[in-house]
């Protein structure tokens, strides 16, 4: 799950309104492949029961005032005929588009989709290695300030090869390949298809890069119990939010990231479908939850140390071109970073 298509430039749309337009969809069952089979590769330990994980975000919901969610199911559950957008949301979906892919690059030796575009790409992945290097230096950017990629210096590759660094959703892995360029060196990227992963490792091994690994393994259900410095999320918390169960599985996404950034590591997030605004609230709500969770489990006896936010917003890219719709200024990207407390 790499991404979501952005539609074509329309100076009459805003970044709210961009939303991702599947292309020649068919049913999951003709294009599912080996959907019913995929299992988690790694050799982490386990995580909190799916059922569990969901009713806790549902709880959650519901104490939110939120409209109550549809029954969870699984990724491979055939998706309502009439939510055509939400086909995005279901890993059939990426199963059959990443096997296609992959025998599209053993045939011709393509590469596939570049989600969001190589400008973007690049700039994600600039921008986030001038942000860590500031990090890695105890230099924490304020809400007005923007990071600045050429001051990035050779002390700075010095200090990132050592940080760990995951991509969730991976896809084709070539976000792992810049930031390879830009002077990480652990790198780790995983995603629920196994298509996706097998097409990463490929492009990987071909383009010399052979040291990334790469894993099967769902974020909301994640096997990894490794902390990292650094996690990056191009177009997944997207993806996710297309299914059906979209709020539900969102709550269970930061549940799961939150246990994957390690304390004063960044989270870097690229949407087309939020505002940095939209995902800035939406850490905030998170935050709010886990705290008054922690606040009830204390009680009164500690209630100060209950009131830390776990995600604090750090920054986010300027330079992505912007345009006026309905007295507003907007972007089709954003890229937004947060610090893990």
């Amino acid at each position: 799950m790499a991404g979501i298509r952005l539609q074509p430039d329309d100076s009459d749309s805003s970044q709210q309104q961009a939303r991702a337009v599947p292309v020649d969809l068919v049913s999951d069952d003709d294009r599912s492949v080996a959907a019913d089979s995929w299992s988690i590769k790694s050799e982490y330990g386990s995580t909190l029961d799916d059922d569990q994980r969901h009713a806790d975000a549902a709880e959650a919901l519901n104490n939110a005032n939120l409209p109550p969610p549809s029954d969870y199911s699984s990724d491979k559950d055939e998706p309502d005929a009439d939510a055509v957008s939400s086909m995005l949301g279901f890993q059939s979906y990426w199963d059959a588009a990443y096997a296609g892919e992959l025998t599209n690059f053993r045939e011709h030796g393509h590469a596939g989709e570049v989600w969001f575009g190589a400008d973007v790409m690049e700039v994600v992945a600039s921008w986030t290695k001038a942000l860590c290097v500031d990090v890695a230096q105890g230099r924490i950017p304020n809400h007005v300030d923007d990071v600045k990629a050429e001051e990035a210096s050779e002390l700075g590759n010095k200090l990132l090869s050592s940080w760990s660094v995951l991509d969730i959703g991976t896809g084709n892995g070539l976000l792992l390949q810049e930031l390879a360029k830009q002077g990480f060196s652990d790198l780790t990227g995983t995603d629920y298809s196994e298509g996706a992963i097998s097409l990463a490792q490929s492009l990987a091994n071909r383009d010399g890069f052979s040291d990334i690994k790469f894993l099967v393994d769902d974020v909301l259900a994640t096997k990894l119990e490794q902390e990292f410095q650094l996690v990056t999320d191009k177009g997944t918390l997207d993806a996710i939010g297309l299914h059906p169960d979209g709020p539900v599985k969102r709550m269970m996404y930061w549940d799961s990231v939150a246990k994957l950034v390690a304390p004063g590591g960044v989270l870097v997030i690229t949407s087309c479908n939020s505002t940095k605004d939209e995902l800035i609230q939406e850490v905030e709500s998170f935050n709010s939850r886990k705290i008054a969770a922690a606040q009830e489990l204390e009680g009164a006896k500690d209630e100060e140390s209950c009131r830390d936010p776990i995600f604090q917003y750090l920054s986010h890219v300027r330079t992505y071109p912007t345009f006026m719709f309905g007295g507003s200024v907007g972007s089709r990207v954003a890229t937004v970073a947060f610090l893990r407390k």
